[in-house]
């Protein structure tokens, strides 16, 4: 399935009368949220769309705020984690047609920021991918928002094998199932991704 040329489809229209369009790729963790972000990009390009690939892992909080002990593992991953209101003041800059803008981006090596330059021309499709973004923080962020919906089990197979930087196999289940898992339920609980969103991609 070209799940990349139908969302193209989708989005070309809405370049009429405006140069941005900001699109989300919302979906769980291990859902392949990056790789489908790529297709999409190099789907539109040939399209003669600008893209400008944002990852809302790149937005979070330092250790000390997003690990807080005075609260349960879960709850600082869905409430603690990412610097919300800066992202969302990012994409309005670009959306209101600033071109040339520094975002202070997170370096996981160092636990601290450094700046990345950014440049907008023509017509550009910001493409942000990551998980939670249809929450209400963001409401009005997006101009199109595509859901990946993964069962569980999947994406648990796929993060044991990707996830290796968080120790062994029991090590990286033990924090899914203490951190990550709880907190995605919670969003998948109170927000209904899968029917918000203006694009499913199932498998």
């Amino acid at each position: 399935m070209n799940f990349e040329k139908e969302i193209a489809d989708a989005i070309m229209p809405l370049f009429k009368g405006k140069d941005i369009v900001v699109l989300g790729i919302d979906g769980l963790g291990g859902a392949g949220k990056s790789t489908i972000s790529e297709k999409i990009s190099s789907e539109l390009e040939s399209r003669g769309i600008c893209s400008v690939l944002l990852h809302i892992d790149d937005f979070i909080h330092t250790r000390q705020i997003r690990y807080n002990d005075a609260y349960p593992d879960w709850q600082c991953y869905y409430d603690l984690q990412w610097r919300y209101d800066y992202f969302a003041d990012v994409v309005s800059r670009i959306k209101s047609g600033e071109k040339q803008l520094d975002i202070e981006l997170y370096d996981k090596d160092n636990d601290s920021y450094f700046t990345k330059h950014c440049s907008v021309s023509g017509k550009t499709a910001v493409i942000v991918e990551g998980i939670f973004l249809q929450r209400k923080e963001l409401a009005g962020s997006f101009d199109h928002m595509v859901y990946i919906d993964i069962p569980e089990d999947v994406r648990l197979d796929r993060v044991l094998k990707r996830d290796t930087y968080i120790g062994n196999e029991q090590q990286i289940i033990d924090k899914y199932n203490n951190r990550y898992f709880p907190a995605e339920r919670r969003y998948f609980s109170e927000y209904a991704p899968d029917k918000s969103a203006d694009y499913v991609i199932s498998n």
